[in-house]
């Protein structure tokens, strides 16, 4: 039974009591006042299960998660946009040293900067040359974003990633393999997080065949591609150097079984 207490229809100097039915309504609004509230927490402590969720992102996938700028390193190659001082725009690759050269202002440091880093020190040090210079600097491309590939491909050597590069690009980047590539246990060297190269086989012959393209994988700079000898190619490289130049023999004209 629901009580409300007198004092709540109290008037000084007389003593109001509602009727019943006054009464009863009152009891009601604030008995479903009372399921309201209840409702309420409950939809609160209800858990969210997946299917509720859809696509919404996690957490640390929010629009506030941290995206860490590109710093700029030796060997990258910038774009210098002015843009109403077109005369002075530039493509200049970063020195050993860290800095650019430019015109009117010279050797500027850009080695661990970030782009906008840049653009604010290139738009103070123009100022003393230009009125209110509007400066772009953009990245063509990361000169410390290579790979080298090694063994028996055509043209051995380091490789430029533009961006994203897998195995088979790699390989096509170096001219591809040669007749005598073992294509089934190509080597990915790489270093793990303490700096210690671990190594990871791909089978080639499968990424072209189709029955294993996860094999495929993605390249990260300063991974080394090493594509080995086939096994007939080293008994080849063992008889060219240990019998066709050794011994004075003519192996075009073949071997003959005695008839006695």
């Amino acid at each position: 039974m629901l009580i409300i207490p007198k004092a709540i229809f109290s008037i000084p100097g007389s003593t109001f009591l509602p009727k019943k039915p006054v009464l009863l309504s009152i009891a009601a609004a604030f008995f479903a006042v009372l399921l309201l509230q209840g409702c309420s927490n409950s939809l609160v402590k209800e858990p969210v299960v997946p299917e509720q969720v859809g696509n919404m992102p996690l957490p640390d996938q929010s629009v506030n998660a941290s995206i860490p700028e590109y710093v700029i390193r030796a060997g990258d190659e910038l774009d210098i946009k002015f843009f109403y001082n077109r005369e002075l725009n530039e493509r200049v690759t970063v020195r050993p040293d860290g800095r650019i050269s430019l015109q009117l202002v010279h050797d500027v440091p850009a080695a661990g900067l970030s782009p906008e880093e840049l653009t604010r020190i290139l738009s103070r040090r123009y100022a003393a040359h230009i009125k209110e210079p509007e400066i772009s600097v953009i990245v063509k491309s990361s000169g410390s974003r290579r790979i080298f590939v090694d063994g028996q491909v055509k043209n051995p050597g380091l490789v430029a990633m533009g961006g994203y590069m897998n195995v088979l690009q790699a390989l096509a980047s170096a001219g591809g393999v040669m007749d005598s590539a073992l294509e089934s246990q190509v080597l990915v060297i790489r270093r793990n997080g303490l700096g210690k190269p671990f190594i990871i086989a791909v089978d080639v012959e499968k990424i072209r065949s189709g029955e294993d393209t996860s094999q495929n994988i993605e390249l990260k700079p300063y991974d080394i591609v090493f594509v080995p000898k086939s096994r007939i190619a080293q008994v080849n490289t063992w008889v060219d150097l240990y019998l066709r130049k050794n011994i004075p023999f003519d192996f075009s004209a073949g071997v003959y079984r005695s008839l006695d």
